[in-house]
């Protein structure tokens, strides 16, 4: 990054923190904060500054506001000295239950594409937390936080989680995400059951009848695939698929009974490099699994922006969610004052309800495109003035 963009960003962060604290997390004198600056070298080299404690929100926004960081954490736990230098003399006393989804761990596409993709999964997940395991997540109950990345975090603040550990945080994650999926105990419940035994039988429905459409030499050479599944095991299990169709739809506790071939199988296909174990994951939340195990983690601030592209981490409620758009809400600067920059390859970018092409080399756009496209690293700063190329 050049010297000139890296300081119109830390100009523009700093016009910013002037005039919008950040939110400040409640008990805040129990907690730890950390910050990545601007430094000299930044984005190349990042260097961050964490073990810091403050007495009061006040304390909080006067640093902030003063060395304007590039990005702003603090932490999920809840210390006696959070400004100890190690986490050993912190002296933990517990925890928020927090959640992250991230795009990246579900999809590639356009920025706009994934955010779309994400905010879906989030609302799975509050489906599923409310639905399945009987977790509050009405707007007094939990706290949604965009990143101002291409992700959200989702707060539990219900008391009873505080004191969990990571083996508690991490049994409820592996729910969630449909990890150890068993097909004994999927099988042992009726299907019209909400949650993971209607999941299962419904995909294991979905398997048996394309095992069923195939030609019998694709099935048999699909299942000795299988980890430990050869040609006698899979030509028996072939010879039962119409029986097992009909089971599962009708009494699928007598599956696993029928013969130990089947229960082979079924277990065979729980395998990681299966498409039928990609699948049972797919019917999971896609959550960011040590987020939520870390009982020390660190998340980012609520109301700080994000240097990698310029928006606000935004806080809102559940009931808020359906008509947030990132692309509109958590734009902080202006699209009235126009700045020239350099961009390194042709994009259309949305943003603010508006469409932008941008050609290569200079372009004379908004601020806040330009705030965007520079900490994304697609633009640069330019020393030159818009010719006949230029945003349309």
């Amino acid at each position: 990054m050049k010297p000139a963009t890296l300081t119109f960003i830390k100009q523009r962060f700093t016009e910013y923190y002037k005039d919008n604290p950040v939110i400040t997390p409640n008990s805040v004198e129990q907690r730890e904060f950390a910050y990545i600056f601007f430094d000299h070298g930044y984005p190349d080299e990042i260097r961050m500054k964490r073990h810091m404690g403050f007495g009061s929100a006040d304390e909080l926004h006067a640093y902030i506001q003063s060395l304007v960081p590039a990005h702003a954490y603090y932490g999920v736990a809840y210390y006696e000295y959070p400004g100890a230098p190690t986490m050993a003399q912190k002296g933990w006393t517990g925890a928020d239950l927090i959640f992250d989804l991230d795009a990246d761990h579900i999809m590639r596409g356009s920025y706009a594409e994934m955010l779309s993709r994400i905010k879906d999964e989030l609302i799975r997940l509050l489906d599923m937390l409310k639905d399945e395991l009987g977790i509050s997540v009405h707007d007094r109950s939990a706290d949604i936080v965009f990143s101002g990345g291409r992700g959200y975090h989702l707060h539990i603040k219900d008391l009873a989680f505080r004191g969990w550990t990571s083996r508690e945080r991490r049994e409820l994650v592996d729910y969630i995400c449909g990890i150890g999926v068993s097909p004994a105990v999927m099988l042992r419940e009726d299907g019209h059951q909400k949650g993971w035994p209607q999941r299962y039988q419904q995909l294991l429905h979905g398997y048996l009848t394309h095992l069923a459409g195939m030609e019998e030499r694709e099935t048999l050479h699909e299942l000795m695939t299988l980890k430990g599944i050869g040609k006698v095991t899979a030509s028996r299990f072939m010879s039962e698929v119409p029986i097992l169709q009909e089971t599962l739809m009708h009494d699928p506790s007598q599956i696993l009974i029928r013969d130990q071939t089947i229960g082979s199988v079924l277990h065979a296909l729980m395998e990681k490099d299966t498409s039928f174990y990609r699948q049972i994951r797919e019917a999971g939340i896609q959550v960011d699994e040590p987020v939520t195990i870390d009982t020390r983690r660190l998340i980012r601030l609520p109301g700080s922006l994000h240097a990698k592209s310029g928006f606000r981490a935004t806080p809102l409620t559940p009931r808020e969610l359906e008509n947030f758009d990132p692309l509109i809400d958590a734009v902080c600067f202006t699209d009235d004052r126009d700045v020239i920059i350099d961009v390194r390859a042709e994009y259309d970018i949305s943003l603010l309800d508006t469409t932008y092409h941008l050609n290569i080399g200079v372009n004379q756009v908004p601020e806040a495109v330009a705030v965007f496209m520079c900490c994304r690293g697609m633009a640069e700063i330019s020393d030159k003035t818009a010719g006949s190329d230029h945003v349309t």
